[in-house]
């Protein structure tokens, strides 16, 4: 994919998106993505060298291979959702094998799965193609659904099949949240002794998230939620796109500060996703977001997934994770959409603003 045909995709929005220069936090503040990031970032960390070497392995995988960048296909939304609502429009991915072919020919870094699927053909795939294990999950089969990260196997079992991460997440703000985090932390302080990397989902949850706009989302809370997620220790961080501002103001609780909205972030969605960047350690640990839900629409699927990449390249982020947009349609097509989305971040004319 060219510059012409990421402008295109972008439609009004490319002007805004692609030429914006961010007048917040100075790019030279920031641990950029690069060759030699592991090195940069982690070398003089309490990380062993068996750690690094599955941060090199993750890092250096795939068609994002030693730039710096991850493009990550994670699929645990059998468990997450109910296979039925996550394969019913593609039945070949209730065979979990089919999932990490399409994490090979899509040229992804990484695959991040279940125990079930990555465990069922380990001895095939694990040195073929980098391994994250989730760790947790909100099961949604008991009545009447809950919202709960729950374990749902070992650390040892995930360095057994030959991972090279582990991932998992927390609800920040769920009335869980304290044991979440306690045993996440302890989760990968055991998985960093056995030598294997970690990504945390840093999700917030709670209904008082929701006043005149959907806060969840936003970059104040979401950001503070990268800041817990690098302080136990996450190697890289997975965040939703921020869509707005001011969760803390609007819900009227915790601690804040009027520099966060008038000089460390602005509208633009740029912005936003850099103070995201900012609480990951000014991106000494790797921020990736996600690409959203599928629209059904191949074309508008492949137009919001290059734009989030856009945005979080431009602001200083380190990658795309896409699940959804890319298994739930024929294999070749979510191949198209994984690369796209790589194209992205191997594009020079897309720049760190």
């Amino acid at each position: 994919m060219t510059l012409d045909q990421i402008t295109k995709l972008l439609g009004s929005d490319a002007e805004n998106l692609l030429t914006h220069e961010s007048k917040t936090i100075s790019k030279s503040s920031l641990h950029l993505p690069g060759a030699d990031f592991v090195d940069r970032a982690f070398g003089m960390s309490n990380r062993s060298p068996q750690v690094l070497r599955s941060l090199q392995a993750l890092y250096g995988h795939g068609r994002l291979a030693n730039t710096g960048y991850v493009s990550i296909l994670p699929v645990d939304q059998g468990i997450e959702h109910s296979a039925g609502a996550s394969f019913a429009p593609n039945p070949i991915y209730f065979d979990g094998e089919n999932i990490i072919k399409l994490a090979l020919e899509g040229g992804c870094n990484a695959v991040a799965s279940t125990f079930g699927v990555l465990g069922s053909v380990s001895r095939k795939y694990a040195h073929k193609i980098p391994f994250i294990v989730k760790i947790n999950h909100n099961e949604f089969l008991s009545y009447p659904a809950g919202y709960d990260q729950i374990m749902f196997g070992s650390i040892r079992d995930a360095w057994n099949m030959g991972a090279v991460a582990v991932g998992a997440t927390i609800y920040f703000g769920s009335e869980e949240s304290n044991r979440q985090i306690q045993e996440v932390a302890e989760a990968f302080e055991y998985a960093h002794e056995l030598g294997m990397a970690t990504i945390l989902w840093c999700y917030t949850r709670n209904s008082a998230f929701k006043k005149d706009k959907d806060y969840h989302v936003s970059a104040d809370l979401t950001g503070q939620a990268n800041h817990l997620g690098v302080t136990i220790q996450a190697d890289i961080i997975k965040q939703k796109l921020p869509e707005n501002n001011g969760g803390y103001t609007a819900i009227n609780f915790g601690k804040t500060h009027d520099k966060v909205y008038s000089e460390l972030s602005s509208d633009n969605p740029i912005d936003l996703t850099r103070y995201q960047v900012a609480n990951c350690y000014m991106g000494r640990q790797g921020l990736i977001n996600s690409g959203g839900a599928s629209l059904g629409d191949a074309d508008s699927d492949m137009a919001q997934a290059v734009r989030t990449a856009v945005i979080n390249k431009r602001a200083g982020g380190q990658g795309l994770i896409s699940g959804r947009k890319a298994f739930q349609k024929p294999m070749v097509d979510g191949i198209e959409l994984l690369n796209s989305i790589q194209d992205v971040y191997l594009e020079k004319g897309v720049t760190i603003a």
